[in-house]
């Protein structure tokens, strides 16, 4: 007997409770950063509409992984894997109505490690997938930026027309520096070539799939559990976030890119989903039967000088969105899709 994929079913329940892709029928449909944690879920919502009637490409650079993560739908007529960086222009040369740009590493150790990389997939992405959409016919894209583009502000709910600190001059402001320039890139081909965009600024979306190079916080907390340890926190785990499970996320991108507005950005989180790392570490360790203790490093025990960044969604409410998973059905379902995945 098959175990229970409680991810599949959160998935499923979205088209219970009333998700409409009917719009999207007959188009198709490129979603690049595939295999990423958003990409590869919004892969999966599309693919399980009941009413299914649309061709789905999934862009990335890792055809094992991507074989492996879709495996249940490889052999399907209406799914499409291209291979491929977003930092070199396409090669291809399909008419897609739609394009999702969910492609970036948004790891810490990749910002440490390669940001030029970083820079590159995010400006030039936008800028290739851009060129390519308006060479081809497209009706619109959706870029997934960051709900770090605002940076450090004053403690207050950062609303779409916020803007907080970033010390540009620093590798680790490769991914938000980044960022907000591919979000003005978006904005100045919708005044100067018509172009439909939308953007979606997702808060810190945690859920399964991750992969073993990942040490964005969540993942190392979940990576340890499934290893049987306790929680070990570096610092005092004081920074305070937004959290959102992957798949309220990918709901949250197909209304934007549904009903969205041509041009504006809409954050993406959940607020009652509010806590602080050491707060994220006590939820998961309980699952677990695990404990959280502490060696604090003050040196090291930060990747990031943001101490609290909390986002307004009642721009995106507007469009008709509500999360449907609380944070620790979110990190329960996680931990046991993980386990399954492993």
């Amino acid at each position: 007997m098959a175990e229970i994929n409680p991810y599949l079913q959160d998935i499923r329940s979205l088209f219970e409770a009333g998700l409409d892709l009917s719009p999207l029928k007959g188009c198709r449909i490129l979603v690049t950063g595939a295999t990423g944690l958003i990409g590869s879920c919004l892969v999966e919502v599309l693919l399980n509409d009941p009413h299914r009637s649309c061709q789905v490409y999934a862009l990335g650079r890792n055809e094992a992984r991507a074989r492996q993560r879709f495996s249940r739908y490889w052999e399907e007529s209406d799914f499409h894997f291209i291979k491929h960086d977003i930092s070199q222009p396409l090669t291809t040369d399909i008419p897609f109505d739609y394009i999702i740009h969910a492609a970036s590493n948004a790891s810490p150790n990749f910002f440490k490690e390669k940001p030029v990389e970083v820079i590159k997939s995010n400006i030039m992405g936008v800028e290739y997938l851009m060129d390519y959409g308006l060479a081809h016919g497209m009706k619109r894209m959706l870029f997934v930026s960051s709900g770090e583009i605002y940076g450090e502000g004053d403690g207050s709910v950062f609303t779409e027309t916020d803007s907080g600190y970033v010390d540009c001059a620093t590798p680790r402001a490769c991914y938000p520096s980044s960022k907000r320039a591919a979000e003005t890139l978006c904005v100045a081909y919708v005044a100067e070539y018509g172009a439909d965009v939308v953007i979606a600024r997702p808060c810190h979306t945690y859920g399964p799939y991750f992969t073993e190079s990942d040490n964005r916080v969540y993942a190392q907390f979940i990576r340890n559990l499934l290893e049987g340890k306790d929680l070990v926190l570096k610092s005092r785990g004081e920074q305070y976030r937004s959290w959102l499970y992957v798949v309220d996320a990918a709901h949250a991108l197909l209304t934007i890119l549904l009903k969205g507005a041509k041009g504006e950005a809409y954050n993406v989180a959940d607020e009652q989903s509010n806590i602080t790392i050491r707060q994220l570490a006590e939820l998961l360790a309980a699952a677990e039967n695990r404990k959280v203790v502490f060696d604090i490093d003050e040196a090291n025990g930060n990747t990031t000088p943001i101490t609290r960044a909390t986002f307004s969604t009642e721009k995106l409410a507007r469009l008709g969105w509500q999360p449907k998973t609380t944070i620790a059905d979110g990190l329960a379902h996680t931990l046991a899709t993980q386990r399954l995945f492993r």
